[in-house]
């Protein structure tokens, strides 16, 4: 197999009315060309050649070393851009796809399937095609009587009997490279938009005697292309589908596929499940028997096996098996739980670590601190961290106890097995088996109710 590929993405996507390259814009996760770069390199393919234009410096930073780059710098239409990889690939041996950079769900098994029969009908150039009920927008497929393709016409350029087919050209093609270029240079712009088009080649090529052929393509919803925001829209719902299926068939059940939103690079152990209005985004990996949601966000998070969270948001933290986590806490980025933690209702975690079966059962902020095993950090609990200069770190030793509304104002250490009283705010170290107490003696003023009712101008005693 000695296949490259070039993908089209040079132009400027006006009707997504963005300042961001047309490409970029993300689904489930990735940005579109981002996805049709991954089809490609699954497809088996060895060089891949991207085409860009707008905005090109942008993509091709997301791009990296996945692609080698070309420049469009005039618009002048798809011939001109394949032509515009000549430097590339002009001396190449072998065939070459062609395909949009807009097109995310386009399949790798769909791209095998055109270069086999590429190669097996012998063709000069393949194109792959479909049948569509509503063909309006597309260029169609015209075929002479032998039912052999005979040329593409587009929309804008199409006689009425023409635009009555309803087979249509996906836009995605397989060529071999040899005269490739030489065909392209020799294409006019004489059509309703002034551009070279790539689909002329086909004319061209039967012209000159040379062999073209079609592809039907199973599913023609992988050919959809995304040229504006409702488009994009469509486009990562049917993408979303997709991954909800591939995860359900794998063993975890999504209790309603229509308001879970899960990113394709999201790994998912079997027997977990996912609740509704539930987002898992990035590289987050979940493992088995968990139970996520409702209404609950990840984040380029790890999630160990039998891990309950609820109402809750988790960004770019691990969480090691047994945790139970909600609901409503916000775990911030740089936090490790380790087995068994107990994280509950109105807590934040920030860059924090907690050891095995450590509680932070309700309403605290826990941040830049290490939290040994064992320990119970009561409700109202705030580590101070930032004194509006720098972040500082507070450690809590194992089975340590930090009673409710507790201040720990770092740096500070408390010791293992110590205990803070309620209310105190903690400014010194307390030794490991100690108590620490950091608060006002309480004074009681006798009959102090009544008094206040006889004050000039209090009429509390009236009422």
């Amino acid at each position: 197999m000695q296949l490259a590929a070039v993908i089209l993405a040079a132009g400027k996507g006006t009707r997504m009315k963005s300042q961001l390259p047309k490409v970029m814009h993300r689904v489930c996760g990735k940005a579109m060309v981002e996805h049709v770069l991954l089809s490609v390199k699954n497809a088996g393919v060895q060089k891949i050649v991207m085409v860009l234009g707008h905005q090109g410096e942008r993509v091709a930073n997301l791009v990296g070393d996945k692609a080698e780059i070309a420049y469009q710098v005039e618009q002048l239409g798809t011939a001109h851009a394949l032509l515009q990889t000549r430097g590339l690939l002009g001396k190449y041996e072998g065939d070459i796809l062609v395909l949009c950079g807009d097109t995310p769900l386009v399949r790798p098994e769909t791209l095998n399937e055109l270069y086999r029969q590429h190669i097996k009908q012998k063709n000069s150039a393949t194109v792959l095609t479909a049948i569509l009920p509503d063909p309006k927008g597309y260029g169609r497929i015209i075929r002479n009587n032998e039912g052999n393709l005979e040329k593409i016409v587009e929309q804008k350029d199409g006689k009425p009997e023409e635009l009555a087919v309803n087979e249509i050209n996906a836009g995605i093609y397989c060529f071999c490279s040899e005269g490739l270029f030489e065909a392209l240079a020799a294409l006019d712009a004489n059509n309703a938009q002034g551009e070279y088009y790539l689909t002329d080649i086909i004319q061209y090529y039967a012209r000159e005697g040379k062999k073209v052929g079609a592809v039907v393509i199973a599913d023609p919803e992988e050919i959809t292309g995304i040229n504006d925001r409702c488009q994009l829209a469509a486009v990562e719902s049917m993408l979303r589908r997709r991954i909800l299926e591939r995860l359900m068939m794998s063993g975890v059940t999504i209790v309603d596929p229509a308001s879970t939103f899960i990113d394709d690079s999201v790994e998912i152990g079997p027997d977990s499940v996912i609740y509704p209005y539930t987002f898992i985004e990035g590289k987050s990996k979940i493992g088995e028997n968990c139970i996520i949601g409702p209404s609950t966000r990840l984040v380029n998070s790890t999630i160990g096996s039998g891990v309950t969270v609820q109402n809750s948001i988790i960004l770019e933290s691990s969480i090691a098996d047994g945790c139970n986590i909600g609901p409503f806490a916000y775990i911030r980025p740089g936090c490790v739980l380790e087995a068994r933690v107990k994280v509950g209702d109105f807590v934040e975690l920030k860059n924090a670590r907690l050891g095995q079966g450590s509680k932070v059962p309700h309403l605290s902020y826990v941040g830049d601190a290490r939290v040994g095993s064992g320990a119970n950090i009561g409700a109202g609990t705030i580590t101070c961290n930032y004194d509006g200069e720098k972040k500082s770190l507070t450690v809590i030793g194992n089975k340590a106890f930090i009673g409710s509304n507790t201040n720990l104002v770092a740096p500070v250490v408390v010791g293992e097995g110590a205990y803070t009283g309620a209310g105190s705010t903690i400014t010194r170290d307390v030794p490991a088996g100690a108590l620490g107490v950091a608060r006002g003696k309480q004074k009681n003023i006798s009959d102090w109710a009544e008094k206040r009712k006889r004050l000039p101008g209090n009429n509390q005693g009236d009422q």
